[in-house]
């Protein structure tokens, strides 16, 4: 009985690690090149990516972090990033 249980919780472990899992939402990478610091206002990126994954302050400006990374032990990583940093006016300053 002890080694069904084990080889049934072996079984568990491996399937939920080989699982992996998912941190945010993706986003379409080719839309990036729609961004024009200096003109691109917080309301078009909201239209074209969605609502940030997280939001915050840097140097007193805001900034909007869109990522997506997906993780697996048995299959390819996909990790993909976008920071938008915003002037006061809601005009995006930069962008990475």
């Amino acid at each position: 009985m002890n080694y069904t249980l084990m080889i049934i919780v072996m079984i568990s472990i491996l399937t939920f690690v080989g699982c992996g899992g998912t941190v945010g939402k993706k986003f379409n990478t080719y839309e990036i090149e729609s961004i024009v610091n200096g003109t691109t206002t917080q309301t078009e990126i909201e239209n074209i990516f969605g609502k940030p994954f997280k939001t915050g302050i840097q140097n007193g400006k805001p900034i909007w972090i869109y990522e997506y990374n997906r993780y697996n032990l048995l299959k390819d990583e996909t990790s993909k990033d976008l920071i938008i940093v915003f002037r006061p006016s809601g005009v995006v300053q930069s962008h990475q």
